[in-house]
């Protein structure tokens, strides 16, 4: 099912059960799916454009959160963190350490990657292979980290 279906689909169920919570997150994932279907491009969103635009929610109302944090204003701290674990549910398994670890050692073994200035390059592939399953900086920290002590 794509992720338009399924917002559709549990905006209905949402708003049946009055959850203004989710309501919030799924509003806010249907918006961003529009605009982005009438972008005026003509393309068609793909899985991975999907997950990336979800992503891009999450990364948004995590530095909301931050900031709201260090203003001490929990009321809004609260919203955020709620909207948060709305949006995630959308996002596939993040993937655990070991796993990634993996996964970029066998890029840099693929790759050849022997020094840091191979990061781009296996930067490039890890991307594409976590899709959405780990953020950029947690890639770049295991790819700075294996290709250090390699």
């Amino acid at each position: 099912m794509h992720l338009a279906e399924r917002i559709t689909t549990d905006m209905k169920t949402a708003m049946k059960a009055k959850d203004q919570t989710s309501l919030r997150g799924i509003r806010a994932i249907k918006s961003a799916l529009l605009l982005a279907k009438t972008d005026g491009s003509g393309k068609e969103l793909t899985e991975a454009d999907e997950i990336a635009l979800v992503q891009k929610l999450v990364k948004q109302r995590q530095e909301s959160l931050r900031i709201y944090e260090e203003q001490n204003r929990e009321d809004l701290a609260v919203t955020e963190r709620e909207e948060i674990e709305v949006l995630n549910r959308y996002l596939p398994e993040p993937m655990d350490e070991a796993a990634l670890d993996k996964m970029v050692a066998d890029i840099i073994e693929k790759t050849g990657a022997s020094s840091m200035k191979d990061m781009g390059r296996v930067m490039g592939m890890a991307n594409k292979e976590a899709a959405g399953r780990a953020d950029g900086k947690t890639i770049a920290a295991t790819v700075k980290r294996l290709l250090s002590a390699g």
